[in-house]
């Protein structure tokens, strides 16, 4: 982390801010009404109480109360005080992510520099092209993965009230855009699942979609 990092939450008109940043997601099912069988969910925040960060929570087998090669539970940060702060406070209310042992045996791994196309932002480089397609790829201790969303949707904005949120604790305000389509490589191995269509903020939305300017404020 640079030393100019914010490491303090800070005052919102109605509340604070417990963090901000990016958080697209991929839940992924092999059907509809079926049970979600690989979930991942992306974060680079830059303000939170531990300061600045950014990585991956990837369940790669959400019923496995454990990792193994074969299938990776795992959150892969550069500031693991930050991925378990997300994990414990949101990410295990997150509906999808909401009571799956996959959590409970989640392995933390450190995320390693990386450049892709000349694009660097530190572990994660950046690439794909708005408004079709967005990627990100990752590599960290053990683990090399690519996350692409694509058929991307027009943008929308969400205004969550606290009562309606995950944690029941905070208002979420954030830029949506759903994909029609989402494809997450780990090691060399395609995540199962595909996107399918859900009822999200009034509307009906995609299981795979970018989260930007993502800000959770405690009320």
């Amino acid at each position: 982390m640079q030393e100019d990092d914010m490491t303090v939450n800070g005052p919102f008109p109605g509340g604070t801010v417990d963090w901000s940043g990016e958080n697209p997601g991929m839940y992924l099912k092999d059907s509809q009404d079926g049970p979600f069988v690989g979930l991942v969910s992306f974060f680079r925040v830059v303000l939170s109480p531990h300061g600045r960060g950014q990585g991956v929570v990837l369940l790669e087998a959400p019923d496995a109360a454990s990792s193994s090669p074969e299938a990776l539970n795992v959150c892969v940060t550069d500031n693991e005080p930050l991925g378990r702060y997300l994990v414990e406070n949101f990410v295990s209310n997150f509906g999808a992510f909401r009571g799956k042992p996959g959590l409970s045996g989640m392995e933390f791994r450190a995320l390693h520099g990386v450049s892709t196309g000349g694009v660097s932002t530190g572990g994660v480089s950046t690439g794909g092209a708005l408004p079709t397609s967005y990627s990100e790829e990752l590599k960290g201790e053990g683990v090399e993965i690519s996350l692409t969303w694509s058929g991307l949707g027009s943008p929308f904005m969400v205004d969550m009230a606290a009562e309606q949120s995950a944690t029941g604790k905070h208002r979420m305000y954030s830029l949506f855009v759903d994909a029609g389509e989402a494809v997450a490589i780990i090691n060399g191995r395609r995540l199962k699942g595909r996107a399918q269509s859900r009822d999200f903020a009034g509307r009906r939305s995609s299981t795979a979609f970018l989260a930007f300017s993502e800000t959770w404020v405690r009320v």
